[in-house]
């Protein structure tokens, strides 16, 4: 048997579609054989295929079964970055908006 890939994960993420049938990456390392690692890696390949993983610490992977579950985890995502943006900012010395206008001149 080959080494469990996306693939692999999108099937499994069909058993776990909705919120309130979310599973937490532990629970997807031990079904898969891999560790949590590359279950995190897993879920950031299908999401850049666009498929709608959804997740949150409070209620694990899963697949979107609505529009607005999507919406909460795109929103998650979004604050989860600003934050690490901040971060950033704050590392350099440089305020949050400059440093966001450097970050538009390098797109």
């Amino acid at each position: 048997m080959s080494a469990p890939n996306k693939a692999h994960l999108a099937a499994y993420l069909q058993l776990h579609i909705g919120k309130d049938r979310g599973i937490t990456a532990a629970a997807i390392a031990v079904a898969l054989g891999v560790n949590e690692r590359q279950v995190r890696v897993m879920v950031t390949e299908l999401r850049e295929d666009g498929v709608a993983v959804c997740g949150h610490p409070a209620s694990g992977y899963f697949v979107a079964a609505t529009p607005e579950e999507l919406e909460e985890t795109c929103a998650f995502l979004r604050s989860r970055a600003m934050h690490s943006l901040v971060l950033e900012s704050k590392l350099r010395h440089v305020p949050l908006p400059d440093l966001l206008g450097q970050l538009r001149l390098k797109t």
